[in-house]
């Protein structure tokens, strides 16, 4: 049986989108899974040992160009048994409508009828988890989802983590913190550079040393948490935010004892690679897509106002995070309790 799915567009969505790949080789040992999505997912779908193949897919977010949707349709004509669409927008059904597959399943969404054949209706009552909303797609409408629910889990391979430690002169001669203070989504889920840089402190001079992860973006962020930290601190603090590309990312994250993260794509990576984890949540919810890891740690204040699920603070405070003061970050992990990792030559 061979599976098309049509990826999701964040970087968090696609990593959790692993518990649907799980779920159809639990149903389907021999299923062959190809996945259609943005270029810049291959690193994460090469990690995932359910995956055959990433299929390139040009087009970015939004964008509809009828004509290409339909090219890349007409060449994936006879190749698949089955699509399951995880973005709800009636662009993403037409790719598989296009290449006539046989049956084409998602979630009722934005004038799909037609499009799609096996269309679910959403009960979020029933689904309250995202990972819950992918899996169910693995199975027949109403069916009942396996216990205890897969996770996420990349697959490193050594010599490329030994590369990208070497292009970076990075040494694991003391234990790794990884930051992660950036968030595509908004503002909203920022904690503070001052409190980051209060927790790089705290476990550099316990002797530890920091990574600071991220897009370009987040590049002058990972700069003003250095700077908050005095010379001889701020020497054990290295930037990568915009210097890695994302498969080095995922690879030196997978080097970290421990990890703080904003509710980011990072995070959810951070989770796929089983590292023990500070979550920190302001504007949004564990309750709809939290870290599915071991070793995890949410902190939250819960303020009256969150979570609005907001990009900006709507009261210009930001006070769900402002207010979440670094010593809980920093109790958070000596609770983890992160040891070294050891990477083999």
């Amino acid at each position: 049986m061979n599976i098309l799915i049509i990826g999701p567009s964040w970087v968090g969505d696609m990593v959790m989108a692993q518990t649907l790949f799980q779920c159809l080789k639990l149903r389907h040992p021999e299923c062959a899974i190809d996945v259609l999505a943005p270029d810049w997912s291959r690193p994460i779908l090469e990690r995932m040992p359910e995956v055959r193949q990433a299929l390139s897919f040009p087009l970015g977010h939004g964008v509809l160009e009828l004509a290409t949707r339909r090219r890349i349709g007409k060449s994936l004509a006879g190749r698949y048994d089955q699509a399951i669409l995880l973005p709800n927008s009636m662009k993403s059904a037409l790719v598989p409508f296009f290449a006539g597959v046989p049956l084409r399943t998602g979630w009722k969404g934005e004038m799909r009828y037609g499009l799609l054949n096996d269309v679910r209706k959403l009960d979020k009552d029933r689904y309250p988890l995202m990972i819950e909303r992918f899996m169910a797609l693995a199975y027949p409408a109403g069916a009942e989802l396996p216990q205890p629910y897969p996770r996420p889990s990349l697959r490193i391979d050594p010599a490329t983590r030994e590369a990208a430690l070497a292009h970076f002169g990075l040494a694991l001669d003391r234990p790794v913190l990884a930051l992660c203070p950036g968030a595509e989504f908004g503002e909203a889920k920022r904690w503070p550079s001052e409190h980051y840089a209060k927790v790089a402190e705290a476990k550099i001079r316990e002797g530890w040393q920091v990574w600071l992860f991220g897009s370009k973006k987040d590049h002058p962020v990972g700069e003003d948490i250095r700077s908050r930290l005095i010379p001889g601190l701020r020497e054990e603090a290295v930037n990568l935010s915009g210097e890695t590309s994302l498969a080095q990312a995922i690879d030196l994250l997978s080097c970290a004892a421990s990890v703080v993260s904003n509710d980011s794509g990072l995070m959810h990576v951070a989770a796929a690679l089983n590292r023990p984890l500070v979550a920190v949540y302001g504007s949004t919810s564990p309750q709809f897509t939290p870290p599915l890891a071991d070793q995890v740690e949410i902190i939250r204040l819960g303020i009256e106002c969150s979570p609005c699920f907001e990009r900006t603070c709507r009261f210009g405070h930001y006070n769900c995070l402002v207010q979440l003061q670094p010593g809980v970050a920093v109790d958070a992990l000596q609770r983890l309790a992160g040891e070294p990792v050891e990477v083999m030559p």
